[in-house]
Formats: C-alpha cells, sequence, structure tokens
C-alpha cells in the first residue's frame, strides 16, 4: 500500500464531535487523541498551507471557530477533511494523524510563536486572497 510504512500506526476509530470541535482519533497502538479542529487547519499539510517549499507556509489565522462539514477517506491510508472555510485540500495520513496527536502541544506552541513573530493574533481574519498570494503582483 503506497505510504504506509510497517509501522505506520493504523486508526481504528476515527469520530468528528462538531459540538466540541475536535477529531478524536483512536489507533491501534492504544493512542487515542483529540484533535481540534482548529490544529489540524492551521497545520493542512496542503500546499496552500505549507507553500511550495520551507518558508512558504501560509501563517493561517481565524481558525478558532472552524469546522469540519465532512470527511472522506483517501484509499485506506488518509482521510481529506472538508472544512466549515472552504479549504478541502489537506489530506491527513495516518502518520502524520499520529504526530499532530502526539506532538500536539510543541505544535501549539510553535503556532503561537509563528503568530507573534508575525505580529499577528490567533483570531485575525486571514488576509483576502489576490493580489500576492504567490508574489505576483497585479
Amino acid at each position: 500500500m503506497a505510504g504506509l510504512r510497517p509501522d505506520t500506526p493504523v486508526p481504528t476509530e476515527i469520530t468528528v464531535h462538531q459540538q466540541s470541535r475536535v477529531l478524536e482519533i483512536a489507533f491501534a497502538d492504544g493512542q487515542r487523541f483529540r484533535l481540534p479542529f482548529e490544529l489540524l487547519r492551521v497545520y493542512s499539510p496542503s500546499a496552500e498551507v505549507k507553500g511550495h517549499g520551507p518558508g512558504q507556509e501560509t501563517l493561517q489565522t481565524g481558525k478558532r471557530e472552524v469546522q469540519i462539514v465532512d470527511l472522506q477517506p483517501v484509499g485506506h491510508y488518509a482521510v481529506q477533511p472538508v472544512f466549515s472555510d472552504g479549504h478541502d485540500s489537506g489530506i491527513f495520513s495516518w502518520d502524520y494523524l499520529h504526530e499532530l496527536g502526539s506532538r500536539q502541544d510543541q505544535l501549539w506552541r510553535d503556532y503561537e510563536a509563528r503568530l507573534a513573530a508575525a505580529g499577528v493574533q490567533r483570531d485575525d481574519p486571514m488576509p483576502v486572497k489576490g493580489g500576492g498570494a504567490c508574489g505576483h503582483h497585479h
């Protein structure tokens, strides 16, 4: 199977809790994580968030209230959430979800540090797309 190493943790259960805005995921190794939608959205592995190389990441803000409105399976190795802000290009592999779960505290700290470095607030609205998103000037 593409993308799966022999030691890849496989989820046995994935639950979307829309009230509390967390994705609950239980793995076959017995670990269980509750991943806030905001964390998933901020750390989405899509090109839109990650950019096309180191330093190209787009800092995501204003995602505290974001919902996951749909969760599509991708083969047997990932899920693709559809977020209420229209973002749907992030494919979360089991590996990546497990990593997000196990490094959650560190990732929140990194996120807060990046916000501080950029001089923006966590709840600031995202800048409107267009006009320089990829460095093109009109």
